[in-house]
């Protein structure tokens, strides 16, 4: 699974993770922050939230287009620098009035426009990493294992946000104030993300582009006809236009589905397997977690493992692992009380616990000749993203509307949380069949000499369907909750029956 990666891999996974901890530490807390510091209603909330998506996923096709011309490395330590003034106005604790809203939106463009120079011109070097014979065969497993890294980052963001913003209010802070905190820690991570960065820089230079040195080589370039780039980059726009649906639904996470976290589940188990999963005291639950996902790697890694040294070390984390587990199970007492964000901290869990999952269930079948094939794996997702909101919808029989479960006070129905869980493990899978193989479907089919803008073509259809996120929180009031989960499964579902219509053809270009 590890072996024989190239090591600039780990080095440009290392850096997107800093950046990622520090986003999703700001976004877990986002919304909430939209609704408690200024006053705003579901709808106005979720348009500001939802364009704030669209402009982080749009703007890439710029940084794209820029670093076509100018090269990769430069855009990214460019992007670095404008997202950390971004999160420093973020962090600026200035009130709820008109100059505090005003300085808020300069600090989400800040962020917007560096995440675009940084995300995908990132992902175009891990990709060009296997523009190398020598590693080509690796290219999905690498965005997997890519994908699984920068979401450690996001798995440990919840638990931040929550954990700074109640040591801000422990020191005397409003509830208000103390969401800055949170916001404050996304600049010490892009601090970190650069230290990494350019202290493994020698690991990758050779892909960061731009002008070459007197006397350095450039890697040879794929020479296409007019009608092959053609072919692929409409091949790469049908494909946009289907995953526009799956981020629509999918980054309800952030919305709608945090809204029913809030208003819908209750804010406290007696379970033990949920205590163990909701105890922020000391970071429990990141323990426990973590346990779990190191488990999962060991596991696979003492039957990999060629030597027997290999499997012995293996072996016996795999035992010290359980019985750490078991002990904790054992000594769960009481019950534990929990806030919204936290739920957002299963799909980063989900997605590294089940990287070598997925990875050993598409090797087995590549052995086999059997693998499918990218276009194929998206298509997959959506059907699974759409079984994700048919799980919600059946959940939320009988539930009151959002407005009528404000005016409910103590007839208010709640629900367990593990809805939430469950629906967070099945999109996880969508997730994972569509998200690392569309980025190494772009990265293998995009034409050599447009491989920024196609990269970014690829965050476009995330920025649109980032922005129709904002139809989750315009249907939060009046309508029964089985209507507003059915019409992302739809949709998804729709997108999937689009997708296996047109397969031949992307398959083609493959």
């Amino acid at each position: 699974m590890f072996e024989n990666q190239p090591k600039g891999l780990w080095a440009l996974a290392l850096a997107n993770t800093g950046e990622r901890f520090g986003y999703y530490t700001m976004l877990a807390v986002f919304a909430l922050f939209l609704r408690a510091n200024f006053g705003l209603d579901p709808g106005t909330a979720g348009t500001i939230y939802g364009s704030f998506l669209m402009l982080v996923y749009f703007l890439p096709l710029i940084g794209g287009i820029i670093a076509d011309k100018i090269g990769f490395g430069k855009c990214v330590t460019f992007g670095i620098v404008v997202m950390f003034l971004g999160y420093v106005f973020l962090a600026v604790p200035l009130g709820g009035d008109g100059l505090a809203m005003a300085f808020m939106l300069l600090a989400l463009f800040f962020i917007s426009f560096g995440t675009g120079m940084f995300k995908g011109n990132l992902q175009v070097m891990v990709g060009n990493l296997y523009d190398d014979p020598k590693y080509a065969n690796k290219r999905d497993a690498a965005f997997s294992l890519f994908y699984m890294a920068i979401n450690v980052g996001a798995f440990v963001a919840p638990t931040a946000a929550v954990k700074i913003m109640e040591y801000a209010q422990s020191i005397g802070y409003e509830k208000n104030d103390s969401y800055h905190f949170a916001f404050a820690v996304a600049c010490i991570s892009l601090i970190i993300s650069m230290i990494i960065y350019y202290a493994f820089r020698s690991t990758f230079r050779h892909v960061e582009g731009g002008k070459k040195k007197e006397g350095e080589k450039s890697a040879p370039v794929e020479e296409l006809t007019k009608e092959q780039t053609k072919e692929r980059v409409i091949a790469l726009c049908l494909v946009f236009a289907v995953v526009v649906f799956f981020w629509m639904a999918f980054h309800q996470n952030g919305l709608s589905l945090t809204y029913f976290a809030d208003e819908f589940t209750v804010k406290e188990t007696h379970q033990d397997w949920q205590v163990m999963a909701f105890d922020t005291e000391f970071c429990k639950n990141l323990f426990n977690m973590a346990a779990v996902m190191v488990l999962v790697y060991a596991a696979f890694g003492f039957f990999q493992s060629q030597s027997k040294k290999a499997k012995r070390i293996c072996g016996f984390i795999v035992v010290m692992l359980v019985a750490f587990l078991l002990w904790q199970y054992d000594t769960v007492t009481g019950s534990v009380s929990y806030e919204a964000p936290i739920f957002q901290q299963f799909n980063p869990f989900y997605v590294v616990a089940l990287t070598p999952v997925s990875m050993a269930i598409f090797g087995s079948l590549a052995a086999k000749g059997k693998e499918p094939s990218a276009p194929r794996k998206i298509a997959y997702g959506m059907i699974v993203a759409a079984v994700a909101f048919f799980f919600m919808a059946w959940g939320s029989i009988g539930l009151n509307t959002p407005n009528a479960q404000k005016v409910a006070g103590e007839a208010a129905t709640l629900v367990s949380p593990n809805y939430l869980i469950i629906t967070y493990l099945i999109l996880t899978f969508g997730e994972l069949l569509l998200s690392p193989m569309g980025i190494s479907f772009v990265s293998k089919v995009a034409p050599p000499k447009l491989k920024g803008m196609m990269m970014g073509g690829w965050f476009v259809a995330t920025a649109l369907g980032n922005q129709l996120v904002t139809v989750g929180g315009l249907l939060w009031g009046d309508l029964p909750l089985t209507v507003v989960w059915s019409v992302f499964a739809i949709l998804c579902l729709l997108s999937a029956i689009f997708m296996f219509s047109i397969m031949k053809r992307l398959e083609k270009v493959c």
